[in-house]
């Protein structure tokens, strides 16, 4: 199986508001921003970046599957909701995740509908990596390049 380095960087603008570079890419720069009290509300936070891939992701697996069997669905709409909780350890976390994926036509106007539903969900990369759990390194370095700390998550754990 191949492998493929994505890169991302941010940079902090003010408080909690940071510009986002997709490295590599022609993509306009992004700014997000934590709501209030903390942010200033410029932009989407995290969690909703995350819902945002999340449901951007099924509506192109969905799109991709349906082209796979010949059909050319007009357009989709996804409508995503998080809820967020807290956590044994009192820390918000976003518990769970509701997504609703419309098309424009009865199911009966798509060829091979049935076998489309068993399958498009497998190719959400976002979805089914958040859904299996993804490991995740992080080092935080000083002005030095001196790495001062460093954990990797236990996946499944």
């Amino acid at each position: 199986m191949s492998s493929e380095q994505v890169k991302v960087t941010l940079t902090q603008i003010a408080d909690y508001s940071f510009n986002v570079s997709f490295d590599q890419t022609d993509i306009a720069d992004l700014v997000t921003d934590e709501t209030p009290p903390l942010g200033g509300n410029h932009g989407p936070n995290p969690s909703r970046m995350l819902l945002a891939a999340i449901a951007n992701c099924l509506s192109a697996s969905l799109l991709f599957a349906m082209r796979k069997y010949k059909n050319t669905p007009g357009t989709i709409r996804a409508e995503v909701r998080g809820t967020l909780g807290r956590n044994p350890e009192g820390r918000t976390r976003v518990q769970h995740v509701d997504v609703d994926l419309h098309l424009p036509d009865a199911a009966a106007s798509y060829d091979q509908f049935e076998r489309i539903l068993q399958q498009f969900e497998n190719f959400c990369v976002v979805t089914e990596s958040v859904r299996s759990g993804i490991e995740i390194a992080v080092q935080v370095h000083d002005g030095s390049g001196e790495v001062l700390h460093s954990s990797v998550n236990q996946v499944g754990g």
